[in-house]
């Protein structure tokens, strides 16, 4: 079977994986009006993006590298954090690292990992890795997670706030879905023994709602690794984010699976960046499928892309080597738009490739 754009690989995922895994992967909460949203933003017709392609530009030589946080990358397409992935691909996690290595681009770890922290390093120990943190009402677990991350080589701390309760995602409920008894979330195993376990194999509502700004302190103390927010969508939270010091916001609506009715990420990306300027980097996740949405996204302001269900169907077509392929794809059609929009480099893509309401 030859797939040849990312929705091939959706399609796939969805003719092959248990009913119960790809309703968890593909969910939205309650009607998935902005997980919906998030694709549909980057081509509904009345406020659609639009590229300005430039001509005559000598494109012979197309460099897609682009650096983040200071560290080089081949493209500006990173894998944003999902949990699970061994539902997708029997060694999971293991394998994302290694693709993600093979491509030279950074690998956002989930807390919720089906394999160790350790074990991903091991897989992959030459990847740009990040790791995504959640903080618990028992927060003694979030602490010994930073400190194991730090020591493992992991380059930031990327601290999800838009969680403090999970959001209502129906065929959940209905399925009512667990792991398997063979998969756990490994880096919180023990942690939560006296307590019954309702959601995904932990408590449920296990979050700390009570998190607050000045816990951006708290996590300071515990690292010298950078932070970044994920989960902004307001300049104000924007603004907040920068007197807070931190190093990075990823525009993000957790995939449209926490606050159904919120912004679009890439309808929110604008004010965030003219909040926040250079101060700090700025990213984005959601509804990235094509390397013209890679392009669109660049242009109106993220420094880098992140993507979460099309790296579960990579895995879930070919575990590694699917990922890789599906990955390939999105860097051959970023370097082909950078092309067709006369740009050489990823310095060169800027506003005046895009004419959009947003502007």
């Amino acid at each position: 079977m030859s797939l040849v754009c990312v929705s091939d690989f959706e399609a796939y995922a969805k003719k092959h994986l248990p009913k119960a895994t790809w309703d968890y992967f593909a969910a939205g909460a309650d009607d998935s009006v902005t997980r919906d949203d998030n694709l549909r933003a980057y081509k509904r017709y009345e406020e659609r993006i639009r590229l300005r392609p430039r001509m005559l530009r000598d494109v012979s030589v197309v460099d897609t590298k682009t650096t983040i946080l200071g560290t080089e990358i081949g493209f500006p397409v990173g894998i944003a954090p999902t949990g699970f992935h061994r539902l997708a691909w029997p060694s999971g996690e293991q394998s994302t690292a290694k693709a993600a290595e093979a491509m030279d681009t950074c690998y956002i770890a989930s807390t919720y990992s089906t394999c160790l922290m350790e074990e991903i390093v091991s897989a992959a120990p030459e990847g740009l890795r990040w790791f995504q943190l959640y903080i618990h009402q028992q927060r003694s677990a979030s602490e010994q997670l930073v400190r194991r991350v730090e020591a493992l080589g992991f380059r930031a701390v990327v601290l999800t706030v838009d969680v403090p309760y999970t959001g209502k995602r129906r065929d959940d409920f209905r399925n009512n879905f667990q792991l398997p008894p063979h998969m756990s979330v490994k880096n919180l195993e023990g942690v939560f023994e006296d307590r019954d376990r309702s959601e995904y194999g932990l408590p449920a509502n296990s979050m700390e709602p009570r998190l607050g700004w000045e816990d951006i302190h708290w996590l300071r103390s515990l690292t010298h690794l950078p932070i970044i927010l994920k989960g902004i969508l307001t300049k104000e939270d924007a603004e907040l984010a920068v007197r807070h010091g931190v190093q990075g916001i990823i525009v993000s609506n957790h995939g449209g699976r926490q606050l159904d009715g919120v912004l679009a990420s890439i309808d929110a990306l604008v004010e965030i960046k003219e909040a926040v300027q250079d101060k700090v980097e700025v990213y984005l996740d959601g509804g990235v499928r094509t390397g013209t949405d890679v392009l669109k996204a660049l242009a109106l302001g993220a420094k880098c892309v992140f993507i979460g269900r099309p790296a579960l169907w990579g895995l879930a077509y070919k575990g590694e080597e699917g990922l890789q392929e599906l990955l390939q794809i999105l860097k051959d059609e970023f370097r082909l738009a950078m092309a067709l929009t006369g740009c050489r480099s990823v310095s060169e893509i800027g506003r005046h490739l895009v004419q959009s309401s947003r502007l």
